[in-house]
């Protein structure tokens, strides 16, 4: 069983909000993305960004073709669902020219099974906290990050530079997209952070992980107390957050079951 909470807020410097969240607890899916362009366009690219890409997902993890997708069929689905999602954004942006030029970073989670289907663009993250350990599961598409697989900074200069919000991979500025997937095992008692770079820009790892520590089941309360904390350092960008906690991974509770009736059926204990 997966529960979900989420929040978005404006934060103190920027005059609106461009980013956007969306979650189908049911469906097991949840889409975070941070918008750009001028005037209100980047707000209309982040939304249609997490509202189409949680809409096909959905329809997906509730089709036949879904249910029975293995991982790598489901990290095509999701590749398939943001190239969507980007040539109605594109689209958008050539009729409309108070929307020309908007793009979004997106990052999608999908879970399916026993496993974490994840698919991103730009500096917006994923995060699992596991047994007390945080570990980044995106890679940020921007120029400060390839100047640190360059070596040419450390990860905490990067935190500071001025160019660190220069992405270099968007959904919506052009035709075609690269989007980079993934599948991460998922294990009981994992908490999974998806963040707009309002929050991971404000907050150290160290930071994050002690949050999250502190989780005592309210995600709620979770999801308020990290825009909280972001905005306390100075909310110089739009914060936004998706918590995931995983109370249980589906499928444990019925092959429990069905062990317990194989051992009957064979007169074991």
């Amino acid at each position: 069983m997966l529960r979900f909470a989420a929040k978005t807020d404006r934060g103190l410097v920027r005059p609106h909000n461009e980013d956007a969240i969306a979650f189908d607890e049911q469906a097991q899916v949840a889409v975070l993305a941070d918008g750009m362009g001028g005037y209100n366009a980047g707000e209309v690219a982040s939304r249609m960004a997490t509202e189409l890409v949680r809409d096909e997902l959905a329809q997906l993890q509730s089709s036949e073709r879904g249910r029975a997708a293995r991982s790598g069929q489901l990290q095509k689905l999701m590749i398939e669902a943001v190239q969507h999602a980007n040539l109605r954004i594109f689209e958008t942006s050539l009729a409309e020219p108070a929307c020309r030029g908007m793009g979004t970073t997106v990052v999608a989670a999908l879970f399916h099974h026993d496993r974490l289907v994840l698919a991103h663009l730009g500096d917006s993250r994923c995060y699992r906290f596991r047994r007390g350990v945080l570990t980044q599961l995106t890679h940020d598409h921007s120029q400060v990050q390839e100047q640190v697989d360059a070596g040419y900074l450390s990860a905490d200069a990067a935190r500071f530079a001025p160019n660190k919000n220069l992405i270099t991979r968007a959904v919506g500025v052009g035709p075609h997209i690269d989007v980079d997937v993934g599948s991460h095992a998922v294990e009981r008692g994992d908490l999974y952070l998806l963040c707009s770079d309002g929050l991971s820009d404000m907050l150290t790892a160290q930071e994050l992980s002690a949050m999250l520590a502190q989780d005592d089941g309210d995600l709620e309360l979770l999801s308020e107390a990290l825009v909280l904390a972001a905005n306390q350092q100075g909310g110089r960008d739009n914060i936004s957050v998706i918590v995931v906690s995983v109370a249980s991974v589906n499928g444990t509770a019925n092959d429990a079951g069905l062990l317990a009736r194989i051992r009957k059926w064979l007169g074991r204990k």
